[in-house]
C-alpha cells in the first residue's frame, strides 16, 4: 500500500463491523431514520494522520451505503468519526475514495 493511497478492497472483519456499529448513531442522526440492517460488507483503508476506513454497508433490501470513517491516532484518544457517506449504492458499486 502506498502511503496516503487506499488499500485494496477486502471482506469486512469483526473489527470493521464494530466500527460501523459505533458510527451508526451518527449516520442515523444525519439521515433522520434508523437502520434495522447495518452490516459491513467490505472495506478499504487509507493511512493518514490516523486511518480512514471506506466501508460498504448493507442497509436492507438491495440498498447499500458507503461510509468514510476516521480513526485518530491512539494518543489523540478521540472517538471514531463519520467523516462522510454516500447513499443509493448497490452491492456491485465499487468502493472508492470520496
Amino acid at each position: 500500500m502506498l502511503c496516503g493511497g487506499t488499500s485494496a478492497a477486502r471482506p469486512a472483519t469483526d473489527e470493521t463491523q464494530q466500527i460501523v456499529d459505533e458510527v451508526k448513531p451518527q449516520l442515523e442522526e444525519k439521515e433522520g431514520k434508523t437502520f434495522d440492517v447495518f452490516t459491513a460488507v467490505e472495506f478499504k483503508t487509507q493511512v493518514v494522520a490516523g486511518t480512514n476506513f471506506f466501508i460498504k454497508v448493507h442497509v436492507g433490501n438491495d440498498e447499500f451505503m458507503h461510509l468514510r470513517v476516521f480513526r485518530s491516532l491512539p494518543h489523540d484518544n478521540k472517538p471514531l468519526s463519520l467523516h462522510s457517506y454516500q447513499s443509493s449504492k448497490t452491492k456491485h458499486d465499487e468502493l472508492a475514495f470520496f
